[in-house]
């Protein structure tokens, strides 16, 4: 108990590490992306945290996403926007994970200043059979494209679903 805030620090650590290794190893181009837990993006100096390990592996922000579910957006919304303004102008990339399974409002998606929206896998899984899955992913879709948002989808296993994901326009 209590410890999800330095287990997600050592992975933010072990996560920089890493990509300074690949990126000493040639692969500069490599992007990483990181799920972050809600007690952890709620820490006062978790924009400073990033910055820190920014500088000290020598890592261009630009080369790291972070991804927040939903919920972890949903608390005191003004702050929210303010720590993810802050670690944006860090120049750090900013993702909803699963999007679609949370309670988040539509209102305050548009003030978050986020670059993409990953698509849950349930709406994703069976999307090749089952029409609803395919209409939803497809207005996700829609209304991420209408807000200048890449789309990702989770958790594709089949040939057939990859390719209703291609067809609706997630990248």
């Amino acid at each position: 108990r209590g410890l999800i805030v330095p287990l997600g620090e050592w992975v933010l650590r072990e996560s920089f590490r890493q990509l300074k290794a690949w990126q000493d190893q040639s692969y500069q181009s490599l992007r990483i992306a990181i799920n972050i837990s809600p007690l952890q993006f709620q820490q006062r100096t978790f924009p400073q945290v990033l910055n820190a390990l920014s500088e000290e592996y020598e890592i261009d922000p630009e080369f790291i996403e972070l991804e927040l579910t939903e919920g972890s957006l949903m608390r005191d919304v003004d702050e929210v926007i303010r720590t993810l303004e802050e670690i944006k102008a860090l120049g750090f990339s900013l993702a909803i994970d699963d999007f679609g399974t949370g309670y988040s409002s539509l209102s305050y998606l548009r003030r978050f200043p986020i670059d993409r929206l990953k698509i849950d896998q349930s709406f994703v899984r069976d999307i090749d059979r089952l029409p609803a899955n395919e209409s939803i992913a497809r207005a996700i879709v829609a209304l991420g494209h209408s807000m200048s948002l890449s789309i990702t989808a989770e958790g594709i296993e089949k040939v057939s679903e990859k390719t209703v994901i291609e067809r609706i326009g997630c990248e």
